[in-house]
């Protein structure tokens, strides 16, 4: 053994001689790492933010000028500033929140009754050739036929109430719900479907485990539709025949020529169906972490 040998182990014992210390080093250098991938994961959605913003800025405040440069005559559209006033008066009042939950009651109830009947008998069409034989045409001639267009028939056979509100919401949610599901269910992967016939799973099994949770983000389209269509369907409908409202207090406003208060019902509108959009979004991502993982 030479002496560079003996002095060898010495070298290697003192490069390593403080692990602790190399410990914490290595802890602080991570944790500087995932500071700075945070960072810039909040400077990436912070820029798409922004860019997402611009378009509506741009028109808020184009909204907000041309009246004050006599653009547009302020007594028909009144700048963004004053319906925004306006607005925040109504929701501080109470008068949004009424109008707002009498809506949405009337929309949910008609959107929970689509989904429940909609979802089923379209996973049923999509299922089984011989339902979709019988009827494929029903819905085809249904489907086509607008929602609207339809109402002074629901009034006529339900009345002016509540029921033929709740009915016209059923009848315009049911077929994006509907023909969402149908093409979920007949889209699945074909491959999937033989592979798990193969590994011998019976008929329900295989619509349970395999075609169901395939077909589930194409549902949740429809959902997200019927949604939007529930909503857009009601304030016409409420505009026609209602004391309480949305709707409603949109066509008394724009009677009684309360201008801003009737801008600040359509803003609220918009709001809501944001909103809306926004809750399925994170239901759908809640019910879907498997297809991240």
């Amino acid at each position: 053994m030479t002496a560079t040998d003996v002095r060898r182990p010495a070298r290697e014992a003192a490069a390593f001689s403080d692990p602790p210390t190399l410990g914490r080093q290595n802890a602080v250098a991570v944790a500087s790492r995932q500071r700075g991938r945070a960072a810039a994961r909040t400077g990436r959605a912070a820029a798409v933010v922004l860019r997402s913003s611009v378009a509506l800025l741009a028109f808020l405040a184009i909204w907000e000028v041309a009246p004050r440069a006599g653009l547009a005559d302020p007594v028909f559209l009144p700048p963004f500033s004053t319906v925004a006033t306006t607005f925040l008066g109504l929701v501080a009042d109470g008068t949004i929140g009424t109008q707002v939950g009498t809506s949405l009651a009337r929309a949910g109830a008609g959107f929970a009754i689509a989904v429940l009947v909609a979802i089923p008998l379209g996973l049923v069409v999509g299922w089984y050739a011989r339902a979709a034989q019988y009827l494929s045409p029903f819905f085809e001639l249904f489907r086509n036929t607008a929602a609207l267009a339809l109402l002074p028939v629901f009034i006529l056979v339900l009345g002016i109430g509540e029921t033929s509100k709740v009915a016209i919401v059923v009848y315009a949610c049911s077929f994006p719900l509907l023909l969402s599901t149908i093409t979920g269910v007949r889209t699945v992967d074909p491959l999937l479907v033989r592979s798990a016939r193969s590994l011998g799973l019976g008929s329900l099994a295989l619509f349970v485990k395999v075609v169901l949770p395939s077909a589930v983000p194409t549902v949740f389209t429809g959902v997200r539709m019927a949604a939007t269509s529930s909503i857009l369907v009601l304030i016409a409908a409420e505009m026609v025949g209602a004391k309480a409202g949305l709707g409603y207090f949109i066509t008394y406003t724009q009677f009684n020529f309360q201008i801003p208060e009737m801008y600040a019902g359509i803003v609220t509108i918009a709001l809501v169906g944001v909103a809306v959009n926004a809750g399925l979004v994170l239901l759908e991502r809640r019910l879907m972490r498997w297809r991240a993982a």
